[in-house]
C-alpha cells in the first residue's frame, strides 16, 4: 500500500545514505522530518590517504576490508584528483574484498568491483567473526576505518592472526554545526509532534545521546522517546539503544535489516498504536 504511512510524521537522523530512506518513506505517505546529525568532510590532511592509495597500487593488497561505503567513495575521490583512480581499481581487483554490511558492497560495485564476502552482522564484531575464520598469516590487509570509533579490538584481532594491517581513515565528522537540528528534533518529540523515530545505524543513537547531554536536554529526550515509536533497523542499533537504557519498539524480521523492511515494521507498529474507534 502506497499510503500506509499517511498522516504520520517520521523523524530520521540523516547520515550518509538517508536521502533514499527519506524518499521511500515519502512514497508511503509519511511526512519526513529530517535531522542532519553531522557533516562529513574529507580527511583534513590528505597526505596519509594518498600514501595509502599509492602503497595499494605499488604493491597490491592481498585483502581489503571496507567498513563503510563512504570510506571507499572518499578514497576514490582523492584517487581521481591525483589521476590514480584507474590504477587503484586495477590493484584492488587483485585483492580479496570483505565488507561490513551491504553499503560498502554497493560502493565497490560503483567502481566495477565485487565483495567476496559480506558480514552477516553489519558490525565490527561481525567483521572480526567473519575474518576470524580465515588464515591471514603473512597477508597484507588494507583496512578502511571510520571516525569516532575505537578500532583497536579489530586491528588487534587481525594482527593476532598474522596479518600486516595497513589502515586508512579517509574522512572526518563535524558534529557541531548539527547540534541545533538535534535539539529542535528533541523538542519536537517531547511536544508529541513526532510519531516515530527511525534509526538506521548505531552512531545515530550515540550522537543523539551525546548532543542531548551537551545541551542539557537528556531528560527531555527520554520523555520524548517515551511517547514516540522507536524503530531500529537491526540488532546493532537495538543493542546500542539498550546500552543507554532505551527500548526498541519495532525492527525488521531477522536477516531483513534494510530500509524497506524497516518501513514495513514502522507501518505495522504505528497502526497498532492508533486508538481503536469504539463500535457504534
Amino acid at each position: 500500500m502506497a499510503d500506509r504511512l499517511n498522516g504520520t510524521r517520521i523523524l530520521i537522523l540523516e547520515t550518509r545514505e538517508e536521502a533514499q530512506f527519506s524518499k521511500l518513506l515519502a512514497e508511503q505517505g509519511a511526512e519526513v522530518v529530517q535531522c542532519p546529525m553531522f557533516t562529513i568532510h574529507d580527511a583534513p590532511d590528505p597526505a596519509p590517504v594518498e600514501a595509502w592509495i599509492r602503497r595499494a597500487i605499488d604493491k597490491p593488497l592481498d585483502d581489503l576490508v571496507l567498513m563503510t561505503g563512504e570510506g571507499l567513495r572518499r578514497i576514490m575521490k582523492l584517487a581521481r584528483a591525483r589521476d590514480l583512480d584507474a590504477a587503484l581499481v586495477a590493484a584492488l581487483a587483485k585483492a580479496r574484498k570483505f565488507t561490513r554490511g551491504p553499503k560498502p558492497g554497493k560502493a565497490l560495485r560503483e567502481v566495477g568491483l565485487e565483495a567476496q564476502q559480506t558480514t552477516e552482522k553489519p558490525t565490527t564484531e561481525g567483521v572480526i567473526e567473519m575474518l576470524g575464520k580465515l588464515d591471514l598469516s603473512g597477508r597484507r590487509l588494507g583496512l578502511q576505518l571510520y571516525p569516532d570509533k575505537d578500532h583497536s579490538e579489530l586491528t588487534g584481532s587481525l594482527a593476532a592472526q598474522g596479518a600486516a594491517v595497513d589502515t586508512v581513515l579517509p574522512y572526518v565528522y563535524d558534529s557541531r554545526a548539527a547540534d541545533a537540528n538535534i535539539v529542535a528534533a528533541i523538542d519536537d518529540m517531547a511536544a508529541g509532534r513526532i510519531d516515530a523515530l527511525a534509526l538506521t545505524n548505531l552512531g545515530q543513537v550515540r550522537r543523539l545521546i551525546e548532543a542531548a547531554k551537551a545541551h542539557g536536554s537528556e531528560a527531555k529526550l527520554r520523555a520524548g522517546l517515551e511517547q514516540t515509536l522507536i524503530a531500529s533497523v537491526g540488532p546493532a542499533v537495538s543493542g546500542e539503544l539498550a546500552a543507554h537504557g532505551l527500548r526498541t519498539d519495532v525492527s525488521p524480521a531477522e536477516d531483513a535489516y534494510f530500509m524497506r523492511p524497516l518501513i514495513s515494521a514502522i507501518a505495522v507498529g504505528l497502526a497498532a498504536k492508533k486508538p481503536k474507534v469504539p463500535a457504534k
